[in-house]
């Protein structure tokens, strides 16, 4: 990651690459699209409803639980059925559940098919990862840049829809993203060839044994808690700024801008200057002291707060995803799996907990529980940076034979 600049114009520019590849992308936007598209819609939702904050933040709860255990299945799934089909399959899922959660008529419906529609997007988010870095040119540096990039635009663009069709009615971001992953699968079924399988079969039980590397479960225990302070500012806080659809729509269109211009821009910069594990710590101590600001602010002062967390959002998601991807010596899709098996959990309890919190205490609270998650995630990568960094090396000189990419360590 810190060797050539994958935006060089060569043969491993991110920006040269197979139809294929930029299929997967588009789709990749679209489901990440997904995550956010809610965001400017909650306080809608639950009045349209009469939900709720704490139940309305279930449809997080339910989308990210199971996407979590979801995770010890995409790998049993692929590797048998291909990746093409596992994307494939991915993408139907979402688009029958994201039409459904359009004709809810309570929020236990609402949750029910957002758990459906989780499934979908993590049979497809866990393999196109696997897919973009088979399939790119260039090597896993521009392929992990390259789903960055998709991450980021699809966190920018999800709140952005969310807000301009949901002006008119909560249902219609459902249908509307519906009809976007509809496109991504003709897509994918036109340029997107079955990938090679690989030689051994993945059993459910590999990305639990591959947690057993001290290097990725570090990795997966700092992410953990990063993820409880990143779903806390997203799940919580459009009922903290409680704003219009659209004017919530735009802050958060702004936080999804600096946390892609950050993941794919600044974080590959300041990791060759500074090292990944430097860059991370800094950045989820950075994170923590904006989460408090943003809980103990006035309403101006939580709009920047929002919008600034996206440039340290952005640069912690690009190296969690480096380091978990090459700290260990398990296979990519595995290791990948494992890791987000963690994760995720803490992308399911944040939402759920977050309101809660704030009905045993007050508003400020569940930003000070977030702000610790992070320091949290910054002391597991400082305790633990002697391991993180001494496996990282080792693996070095595979990685940098296999696709031309340096190690992801301080």
């Amino acid at each position: 990651m810190q060797g050539e600049d994958p935006f060089d114009q060569g043969a491993g520019s991110i920006l040269r690459q197979p139809k294929a590849v930029w299929a997967t992308a588009g789709a990749s936007v679209v489901a990440f699209m997904g995550i956010g598209l809610v965001d400017p819609i909650l306080p809608s939702i639950a009045k349209g409803l009469e939900a709720t904050p704490s139940q309305v933040s279930l449809l997080f709860t339910s989308y990210f639980l199971i996407t979590a255990v979801a995770m010890l299945v995409t790998g049993f799934v692929s590797s048998r059925m291909g990746g093409r089909k596992t994307l494939l399959a991915g993408l139907a899922l979402v688009v029958v559940f994201a039409a459904l959660s359009g004709t809810s008529t309570s929020v236990g419906e609402l949750v029910g098919f957002r758990a459906g529609w989780g499934l979908g997007n993590a049979l497809f988010v866990s393999t196109s990862l696997a897919v973009i870095v088979g399939a790119a040119a260039g090597g896993s540096a521009a392929a992990i840049l390259l789903y960055e990039s998709a991450l980021g635009l699809g966190m920018a663009c999800g709140p952005l829809l969310g807000a301009l069709l949901g002006d008119a009615s909560w249902r219609y971001p459902f249908f509307g993203t519906a009809a976007l992953m509809a496109i991504g699968f003709i897509c994918i079924t036109a340029f997107l060839k079955e990938q090679p399988r690989p030689a051994r079969k993945t059993s459910l039980l590999d990305p639990v044994k591959a947690l057993g590397h001290g290097g990725l479960a570090s990795v997966a225990a700092s992410a953990f808690f990063y993820n409880y302070a990143f779903f806390t500012i997203l799940a919580f806080t459009p009922f903290v700024l409680d704003m219009t659809p659209y004017r919530s729509g735009a802050v958060f269109f702004a936080w999804g801008l600096l946390l892609a211009v950050f993941s794919v821009l600044v974080a590959p910069r300041l990791q060759k200057r500074f090292g990944s594990l430097k860059v991370l710590g800094a950045s989820l101590l950075l994170l923590a002291v904006d989460l408090l600001v943003l809980g103990y602010g006035n309403h101006t002062a939580a709009i920047v707060c929002t919008i600034v967390s996206g440039a340290f959002i952005g640069m912690n998601n690009t190296v969690y995803t480096e380091l978990a991807l090459g700290v260990s010596d398990a296979p990519r899709p595995v290791a990948s799996a494992g890791y987000n098996f963690v994760r995720w959990f803490a992308a399911a309890a944040a939402p759920y907990l977050a309101p809660k919190i704030e009905e045993w205490s007050d508003i400020h609270v569940p930003f000070v529980v977030a702000a610790i998650a992070a320091v949290a995630g910054a002391l597991v990568v400082w305790v633990r940076r002697s391991a993180l960094t001494h496996e990282a090396k080792a693996l070095e000189p595979k990685h940098a034979t296999e696709d031309g990419v340096a190690a992801f360590a301080d």
